[in-house]
């Protein structure tokens, strides 16, 4: 049995679990409580206010996010900011091209310390623009930008307790999270976010 059948097998045995593949690594995540849930749907009602589906983006949650960590690899963030036709660049194990994805988000439960290091390298990796971690442990929220601006930045995870620079004002446009159009193309590994800006903040 390969790691991709173990996965799927995970899945059925575990019903109310996030398996996930992550640098090679089955996880499993149990079931979060009221407050994740309470976090996400605040998200929502703020893409929503804020006019994402006019400016030609979904939001979702729980969407299967392929990546190019390894060759099973793939993770399901918390909720994400994807292109419309997201759908036209599906992969397999119902899982979609990195290039589709302009936001991830992350809401730090059980396994928090992925969400704070291994997901920020397998995101910068896969070239998502913007990943977001509220970081319910530490009280913080803790945003990543610009990862393919890091050509000489070496592959570490991000920790909300070291500090970071401010996110870089003049990235590409092609990394804006409100650029709408995306492909099926596997995206590039990159090197890991070289924005990293922390913000103190009580999850309730």
């Amino acid at each position: 049995m390969n790691i991709s059948q173990a996965a799927d097998r995970l899945s059925r045995e575990l019903p109310c679990h996030r398996v996930e593949i992550l640098q090679g690594r089955l996880t499993a995540t149990p079931h979060a409580d009221g407050t994740h849930a309470l976090i996400l749907t605040r998200l929502i009602t703020t893409f929503h206010a804020a006019g994402a589906r006019q400016a030609g983006l979904k939001y979702l949650q729980a969407i299967g996010l392929w990546l190019p960590t390894g060759p099973d690899d793939f993770a399901i963030p918390d909720f994400s900011l994807v292109a419309a036709d997201f759908q036209n660049s599906h992969v397999e194990n119902n899982c979609y091209a990195p290039t589709s994805f302009r936001m991830v988000v992350e809401v730090t439960w059980s396994h928090w310390s992925d969400d704070l290091g291994t997901k920020a390298e397998c995101y910068a990796q896969a070239g998502i623009p913007v990943y977001l971690v509220a970081d319910r442990r530490h009280d913080e929220a803790v945003l990543h930008t610009d990862p393919t601006e890091a050509h000489t930045a070496p592959a570490r995870p991000s920790s909300a307790a070291r500090p970071s620079p401010s996110p870089n004002p003049s990235a590409s446009p092609s990394n804006s999270p409100l650029t709408a159009s995306s492909t099926g193309t596997k995206a590039e590994p990159a090197e890991p976010f070289p924005g990293h800006v922390t913000f103190r903040h009580t999850f309730e």
